[in-house]
């Protein structure tokens, strides 16, 4: 079955970095572009940045522009995200999704704080 398995999170103080990867199983990750969201405690689900199959182009929500990077390894079935220079409004649970949206991984929250 369609898997998707977060990781990497944490608390990191602002300013820092951490690299999340999704974990994908089940489906033919090469062909599908993938992409990476987030929630916040009291607010909606987020699009941080998507990615096409082949990792040729990306997009990525203003609020991260220059920030965050998303790339893929379509050998290795993974998607990361590399979050630079961490604000605490970056504070969320973070989800990857397949183009679509119809399976989501469990999350992994990134708390962002001195």
């Amino acid at each position: 079955q369609v898997q998707l398995v977060e990781s990497g999170g944490g608390l990191v103080q602002p300013g820092g970095s951490l690299r999340l990867s999704c974990a994908a199983s089940g489906f033919t990750f090469s062909i599908y572009a993938m992409s990476w969201y987030r929630q916040a405690p009291g607010k909606e689900r987020e699009l941080v940045a998507t990615i096409t199959r082949a990792g040729g182009s990306t997009h990525y929500a203003d609020s991260v522009k220059g920030r965050f990077t998303i790339s893929r390894d379509n050998a290795e079935k993974t998607v990361y995200l590399q979050m630079n220079s961490l604000k605490p409004e970056d504070t969320a649970v973070y989800y990857c999704t397949r183009r679509g949206g119809d399976y989501w991984g469990l999350g992994t929250q990134v708390t962002v704080s001195s």
